[in-house]
């Protein structure tokens, strides 16, 4: 939960100081700006510290990232839209500012119900 609350602080700073190594010299930025290929699911790293990383996922409506397995604990965060988080028997609809924690090697999905973005902090 500490290296958690550590990357948060850092995600602040770098929006703030622009301090980031993958995204330079802008004085203001936007999730769903940064994602530029016509592809249904993209990804894009936002931070790579010490402690892990943070990346901006978008998904299209009705469009999913398939079922997969994380090899570290991750929180999910909806900054925009709605979709369909589902982990083993869980499944959680998901809407602006709501979260959800992943745990180490839980095969997991999301579907968009509309165009989504997300942050995903490992």
């Amino acid at each position: 939960m500490k290296k958690i609350i550590f990357l948060l602080a850092i995600i602040i700073m770098a929006g703030c100081n622009q301090n980031s190594n993958t995204i330079k010299n802008q004085s203001k930025m936007n999730l769903k700006n940064i994602h530029t290929e016509a592809k249904d699911v993209q990804t894009k790293l936002l931070l790579k510290a010490e402690e892990g990383k943070v990346v901006s996922l978008q998904i299209a409506k009705g469009k999913q990232l398939k079922e997969h397995v994380s090899n570290v604990p991750a929180i999910l965060i909806c900054v925009s839209g709605e979709a369909i988080y589902r982990a083993e028997s869980v499944e959680v609809n998901l809407y602006n500012g709501d979260y959800v924690f992943i745990k180490k090697d839980v095969k997991h999905e999301i579907d968009a119900v509309t165009n989504s973005n997300f942050i995903l902090v490992k």
